[in-house]
């Protein structure tokens, strides 16, 4: 299936934006990661848009493809600015899926 690398990807860029929103919320000085928590949050509602999209067989998905692959550069550029391991993951999680959605655009 050649949604399945993409729609893993995704999954595990939810979950990690979705840990790190709320990691973030506990860290001392959360009015520096505001923009980090906002970003996060972003990234994980279009990627969750992206992955139940592509669990049907709707074709016309460039574009949201194209948009996860803009918010995950976003937001692993934010949270590499952050020292919090839950930032560090983050970001190799949305790098990870950035490279996904490239594979998928490549070989639509």
């Amino acid at each position: 299936m050649r949604n399945e690398k993409l729609i893993q990807a995704l999954g595990n860029c939810i979950n990690h934006c979705n840990y790190c929103a709320d990691a973030c919320l506990d860290e001392d000085n959360v009015e520096m990661m505001v923009d980090c928590i906002r970003i996060d949050r972003v990234c994980a509602e279009a990627c969750a848009a992206l992955n139940q999209i592509l669990a049907t067989s709707y074709k016309d998905v460039q574009g949201l493809v194209d948009y996860c692959k803009k918010v995950c550069r976003a937001c692993a550029e934010e949270c590499e600015k952050h020292d919090s391991q839950h930032c560090k993951d983050c970001a190799r999680a949305c790098r990870e899926c950035e490279k996904a959605c490239e594979s998928f655009a490549r070989a639509a």
